[in-house]
């Protein structure tokens, strides 16, 4: 008998038996069966460095790392990801904590500012003499309400934005209608413009008599002419930047214009303006309450075009869905 074994290496090894016949002796008992005799065998091991040819050749096993990410990597990244939507939904969520006191402070700051002092401070604490201290008192009412309005458009302009539902929320831009942005213009150029060539006519004796003192007409218009070109320079910058505010920006000017309008009124009595004067004044309140009316109906109108297109999105998506 011949066995052949390999091993693990590339060395083969042969294995012989060598056969001795000492003693053939065969033994027949009884029960005539033919018994053989033993054959004592010695092994001998042949080895050889080649392998056989019929022997298949070694195969390799080579490692790949981008076969599959190693399980240590895998679980990192996915921790790392989910360690980041987890940081992130907390920053939006505290960010939708700090803006739920701002629908009350901004309205506040609103109320203080522009409201309040024109209603309960007397106009004799403000009226010092037709001179330069009253129209410096009154220019600093006028400045106080723009900066509390500065504020209450930076709140409404933060409230604006989204809550951070959607962890990548994108930027939240509006741009104003180039209509909107004519006619706003156009308004306020008017009331810009009209009283100031009803000045000037005035001073050349024109149209218009008595004339009307340059210190009297800055008291009854100076503040109102320079908040009306603080309110063009914001709008012109709520544009710009395509911020969500540009809808309420001439609402919150424009409603202060009016109680400004109606204090130039109450001096009008105390410097002893001309009729004419007193009368201009009047039909600038008339002018801008129409306007401000205007500017309450278009917000009307944004909203309910806004409804309009959000149904006709919602509608198409349904659509979609039912045709795929």
């Amino acid at each position: 008998m011949a066995s052949v074994i390999r091993p693990p290496s590339t060395i083969a090894s042969i294995i012989l038996p060598k056969i001795h016949s000492t003693n053939l002796k065969i033994h027949k008992p009884t029960n005539h069966k033919l018994t053989f005799p033993h054959l004592p065998t010695r092994h001998r091991i042949i080895s050889c460095t080649n392998a056989t040819p019929w022997d298949p050749p070694p195969v390799k096993f080579a490692p790949k790392d981008d076969f599959l990410p190693g399980p240590t990597a895998l679980f990192e990244t996915v921790d790392s990801n989910e360690t980041k939507t987890t940081t992130t939904t907390k920053t939006y969520s505290k960010n939708a904590y700090i803006r739920w006191p701002m629908w009350l402070v901004g309205p506040s700051i609103l109320l203080a500012t522009g409201i309040i002092p024109t209603l309960w401070l007397p106009l004799s604490s403000i009226f010092l003499g037709t001179n330069i201290a009253t129209l410096l008192a009154l220019t600093g009412l006028d400045c106080i309400f723009n900066l509390g309005a500065t504020l209450f458009l930076l709140m409404s302009d933060a409230c604006s934005r989204p809550t951070g539902q959607d962890p990548d929320p994108e930027p939240c831009l509006s741009r104003a209608p180039f209509a909107y942005r004519f006619w706003n213009t156009v308004a306020t150029v008017s009331g810009f413009i009209i009283p100031l060539t009803i000045f000037i006519v005035s001073q050349k004796g024109l149209l218009f008599e008595p004339k009307i003192p340059s210190i009297s007409f800055a008291l009854l218009l100076g503040p109102y002419l320079l908040l009306l070109a603080v309110q063009m320079l914001t709008e012109m910058l709520t544009w710009h930047w395509e911020s969500p505010v540009w809808l309420v920006t001439p609402i919150v000017y424009e409603g202060y214009r009016v109680l400004q309008l109606m204090r130039g009124l109450k001096l009008g009595g105390e410097i002893g303006a001309p009729g004419w004067t007193v009368d201009m004044v009047r039909v600038l309140v008339c002018w801008w309450v129409l306007v401000l009316g205007m500017q309450i109906m278009r917000v009307a109108w944004y909203a309910g075009f806004t409804a309009h297109l959000h149904n006709d999105e919602s509608s198409k998506g349904v659509d979609v869905e039912i045709s795929s």
